[in-house]
């Protein structure tokens, strides 16, 4: 799983240095991104034929419609995060997009407060979700998962601060809200302090991943923690200005939600397969320097028959 950063390495584009903070909470000029940025180098779209007797099995009302409603929160990237144009991009609709193609339909992207999307899962207004969703256990109760990467939580500092799950009680930790960072890393790193008696870690939550990673790049908090490839990514664009700390933890699974029981869960992980048996699904994650986390068939809550 290390090996995800030296991929994220790779595809960083050329020229991509420089940076503006883009969070009002963040008046220093420094961050890690920009907005000067695309698809990798040497991507192209993949949208496979639909598959017949996969196509033939969507539920009417969503056949009918033609599209697939997934909910995404940029920027989050590499998973989702918005082109100089404007547009949402990134692994996480790549691979959207060729399954929806396999079930013969149009992905429609919906850009939502991450907070919002599970819930407008449940409400009918989207189909699935598609923003780098660690599947959790809790989770699982009100949703199933199609799994489609493997991940973790990996820690992000600054060169010379010398912050690790050893010695960061009493610091500052930076995370995305609503994210596992936020809810299970940080719980569990507090309860760690006080069951050795030692001060509370303070924890930082900003809206997105980048405002937090910027949050450690300009001294605010002493570490980021976030999903594997996310801190990999910050780490890759911040010029040589953070550092990953320690090993990956909490090995998980990303997966698109969609509603409990729905038949829109087995299609998915039917269309997700067929996209690893022809191959297009490593193209999608080696074009995103994802390989190293790819999954050898889909499962459905972590088990593969659905």
């Amino acid at each position: 799983m290390s090996t995800l950063i030296s991929s994220a390495r790779r595809w960083v584009r050329r020229g991509i240095v420089a940076c503006v903070a883009t969070a009002t909470a963040l008046t220093t000029a420094a961050c890690v991104t920009n907005t000067e940025t695309g698809n990798p180098d040497g991507w192209q779209e993949i949208k496979p034929a639909a598959v017949p007797q996969l196509a033939n099995q969507v539920p009417a009302d969503v056949r009918n419609r033609g599209t697939l409603r997934i909910g995404t929160n940029p920027p989050f990237a590499p998973a989702e995060f918005k082109d100089s144009d404007g547009n949402i991009i990134g692994f996480d609709m790549d691979l959207a997009r060729a399954a929806a193609s396999v079930l013969g339909l149009e992905l429609a992207i919906n850009e939502q407060d991450f907070n919002l999307i599970l819930p407008s899962i449940s409400a009918g207004a989207l189909d699935a979700g598609a923003s780098g969703f660690t599947d959790t256990e809790e989770r699982r109760k009100n949703y199933d998962f199609v799994n489609y990467l493997d991940a973790g939580i990996q820690w992000a500092r600054q060169p010379g601060n010398d912050t690790t799950r050893e010695n960061v009680c009493g610091r500052k930790i930076a995370v995305q809200k609503g994210t596992v960072s936020d809810i299970e890393d940080y719980i569990a790193v507090q309860e760690d302090c006080a069951a050795r008696g030692l001060p509370p870690v303070e924890k930082l939550s900003y809206q997105d991943s980048g405002t937090a990673a910027t949050a450690v790049l300009l001294g605010r908090a002493d570490v980021l923690s976030a999903d594997s490839p996310v801190s990999a990514w910050a780490v890759a664009r911040s010029d040589d200005k953070l550092e990953l700390v320690g090993d990956i933890t909490d090995a998980s699974q990303y997966g698109w939600p969609v509603p409990k029981d729905s038949p829109l869960g087995p299609l998915l992980a039917e269309a997700l397969d067929y996209l690893i048996a022809t191959g297009d699904y490593q193209k999608i994650l080696e074009t995103w320097g994802l390989e190293d986390g790819a999954v050898p068939n889909a499962t459905l809550n972590g088990k593969k028959e659905w």
